[in-house]
């Protein structure tokens, strides 16, 4: 035995505590009409989780709450408490006994409990699931539910019969299984929308990547061109430097040496005591001869750097004038305050959004190269600035070189005049003439090497300017040039003006690359990505689920055919012996059939027809699969349940309901006067099977029937008095026939 007891406390007519003691196989319960015999049953269905009022013969939760009577108040609250002797581990919880509990209040209020520990009606539903018992179904019958399943439709006789056959818990791991898969489709709907989501996102984030991956590798190149360079050019001015520096060193000693024999032949000639005019003349020319080449030498001098000057901002201005479009502008307050002047006037106006986006693109167009051209504007002051320093250095030396021819016939002139005196007195002007000469020859020499040198300081500029770029476009990574040990094959100078003019188209590229991050964008790109990569595995993973989940439901499926069709030949069998019993003899079986039924739709087939659209006959019609219920009486031409009279059907629906058992026997079944209509020779069938399966599975029979009664080991009487609550009185024949047998 699995039932010990029921308790039920303020439960419809039990409005005090009453129990009943299951100690035998079978226990009957009687007493009159109204006294409140059902109510046991439909306690049964309560606690265990019962969730239709009306099942339980009421319609609102508190009908179930004893509502008063005579000399008693009504109650707040029911409770009943079924006890399972649970030491086969019927249930799947670790108790010997289990204490099943359930408690409504008036506000409808519903608690569950287990061994007296609150749990979830889900709780109590799993639990009784693993041991085939539900809070209705094959085990508890009741006098109107003993013919249902005769009157059920095809679908809902196929539930009946699964439901005692113990599929019960297959179909919920099924359902189960098709809420989780409809959920996993949900999700990766949901991880697909994001993946859609991001996807333009990283596409846009991949072109940034490769322009940030373009630029690492323009400044990668940038720096090894550098180096090159930046070695090469350091080498090459440091090697000129000195080679000018040695070139114009006998030269310097020569001009002093001169210098020096042109005093001293200027001191002769003029303490000369034959000194005249011409030797005047002559020294004289040669102080304004020596003064105008000093001052155009200053003037060549200036004219270079003015020149070298020059060069280096054009080609700043080329720089600045290719690179215009990538600049950040820079716009005068005025103008600015002027737009927002402009903005807050428009703010009344009904088109004002319009207006103002249409302002803001008229002034963002007018003034995005302003940085540019303020700066290129002032490279170009700049160099007409120069330009005019050149013109006037241009001046000036076309002036001096006037001045200087001048003095050159002058000086010739003289030197004439003196060559044809023959007097020896004469020989320290020669001295000087041939001194002046030499001197103007290696002046002139010297002049180009000054040009030269002025040319390299012009050179060494650019040189520094161009490693102070370097340091801003690529760091300090440039000065790499000073630690390279490499010992370089000499080239033409021509080489290293074409490498110059890579550095700058790498250069303009470079700015052309514009102004983006490359951290920020990497690192953005690398997050993106992994997200990405992480949707695409999550849904890889929820495809595996869902297919993990499409096999189970098809293994679920499978089994639960495989079991169904065995459980019907089980069924079938006791169902064929039963009715024969019941009947003496005949035949009865349950056949699986399938019944097609019309969709229900918003339009009718002609009315579809009318406006133009095709329904196909599978649109139409879908199939349910069901169970028919086949009987041949003994000796009669009936075949079909709607030619059985009242007694026939009621011994059927009996047969049926026995053999359904039979064959998964449930812990305890509960008959609720499914015996009311049977004559006394069909009582004694009844009983017979009665027996019968309390071999197998604990009865308790709510029953008039004397019949009935004398197979019950305990019997429990339910009156009812003036108060209107039922009272319990019980009779325990099997203990009351071993005490007569003693």
């Amino acid at each position: 035995m699995y039932l010990k007891s029921l308790e039920l406390t303020g439960f419809k007519s039990f409005a005090k505590k009453s129990a009943l003691h299951f100690n035998a196989q079978v226990t009957a319960i009687v007493g009159p009409n109204g006294s409140g015999k059902s109510n046991v049953a439909e306690a049964f269905r309560f606690v265990l989780g019962e969730q239709s009022i009306k099942s339980m013969r009421g319609k609102r939760t508190e009908d179930l709450i004893w509502s008063g009577g005579e000399g008693s108040a009504r109650g707040n609250r029911a409770s009943v408490k079924l006890v399972f002797d649970n030491s086969k581990k019927l249930l799947n919880i670790d108790f010997d006994e289990v204490t099943l509990e359930r408690v409504i209040h008036r506000d409808s209020l519903s608690e569950y409990f287990i061994n007296g520990s609150q749990v979830r009606l889900r709780d109590i539903v799993e639990l009784l699931t693993g041991a085939h018992i539900g809070s209705s179904g094959h085990h508890i019958i009741s006098q109107g539910e003993a013919d249902r399943i005769l009157n059920a439709n095809i679908r809902e006789r196929r539930e009946m019969v699964e439901d005692a056959l113990g599929l019960k818990i297959f179909q919920y791991k099924r359902e189960e299984s098709e809420r989780k898969l409809e959920k996993t489709r949900q999700n990766m709907e949901k991880v697909e929308s994001l993946r859609k989501e991001i996807a333009p996102h990283i596409k846009f984030l991949k072109k940034q990547v490769e322009r940030v991956e373009k630029t690492i590798a323009l400044r990668e190149e940038l720096k090894n061109l550098y180096k090159e360079y930046l070695k090469r050019e350091s080498e090459y001015l440091a090697t000129t430097e000195k080679a000018l520096t040695d070139e114009g060193a006998v030269p310097r000693k020569d001009l002093e040496k001169l210098e020096r024999e042109l005093t001293s032949a200027k001191t002769v000639l003029e303490s000369s005591k034959h000194r005249d005019v011409k030797s005047s003349d002559l020294i004289s020319l040669e102080s304004k001869l020596k003064e105008a080449r000093e001052t155009r030498d200053e003037i060549t001098r200036a004219e270079g750097r003015i020149e070298g000057e020059i060069g280096s901002l054009e080609k700043i201005l080329v720089r600045e004038k290719t690179t215009a479009n990538t600049e950040i502008a820079t716009v005068e307050w005025s103008k600015v305050k002027t737009l927002i002047d402009s903005v807050d006037e428009l703010l009344g106006d009904m088109n004002a959004v319009a207006k103002i986006r249409a302002l803001f693109k008229s002034f963002l167009d007018s003034n995005k190269h302003a940085k540019s051209e303020n700066r290129i504007g002032e490279i170009e002051k700049e160099i007409k600035i120069l330009e005019t320093k050149k013109k006037s250095a241009d001046k000036g030396a076309g002036e001096i070189d006037m001045e200087l021819s001048r003095l050159s016939r002058e000086y010739n002139l003289l030197q004439k005049d003196i060559e044809k005196e023959k007097d020896t007195s004469r020989d320290a002007e020669k001295t000087m003439f041939r001194i002046m000469a030499v001197e103007n020859e290696v002046r002139g020499r010297l002049s180009v090497l000054r040009v030269r040198e002025d040319e390299i300081r012009l050179e060494k500029e650019d040189f520094k300017r161009e490693v102070a770029e370097g340091v801003t476009l690529i760091g300090r990574d440039v000065y790499a040039y000073e630690s390279d040990e490499k010992t370089l094959v000499p080239e033409e100078r021509r080489v290293q003006e074409e490498r110059r003019k890579n550095l700058e188209r790498i250069k303009v590229r470079l700015e052309d690359s514009g102004g983006v991050s490359a951290g920020d964008v990497m690192k953005e790109f690398k997050e993106t990505t992994e997200r990405d990569e992480f949707l695409a595995r999550e849904i890889n993973d929820l495809e595996k689920s869902a297919q993990s989940l499409t096999n189970l439901i098809k293994e679920l499926e499978e089994k639960l055919d495989t079991l169904f069709g065995e459980g019907i030949s089980k069924i079938n069998k006791q169902f064929k012996d039963f009715f024969a019993l019941m009947f003496g003899g005949g035949s009865a079986s349950l056949s699986v059939v399938k019944e097609k039924k019309r969709r229900k739709v918003a339009l009718s087939p002609e009315e579809m027809m009318e406006i133009g659209i095709d329904v196909a006959p599978e649109d139409e019609e879908e199939t349910e699969l069901g169970l028919d219920i086949n009987v041949n009486l003994p000796r009669k031409k009936i075949k079909g349940l709607e030619m059985l009279s009242g007694g026939e059907r009621a011994l059927t629906s009996i047969a049926l309901l026995f053999a359904v058992s039979q064959v998964n026997p449930p812990p305890f079944i509960i008959l609720d006067e499914t015996d009311a209509a049977l004559d006394e020779a069909n009582s004694k069938k009844y009983g017979d099977m009665v027996e019968n399966l309390s071999k197998h599975s604990q009865l308790i029979v709510i029953t008039h029937n004397r019949e009935t009664m004398s197979r019950a080991g305990v019997l429990y009487g339910i009156t009812m008095g003036r108060e209107g609550h039922s009272k319990l009185l019980s009779i325990a024949f099997n203990e009351a026939l071993s005490v007569a047998k003693k």
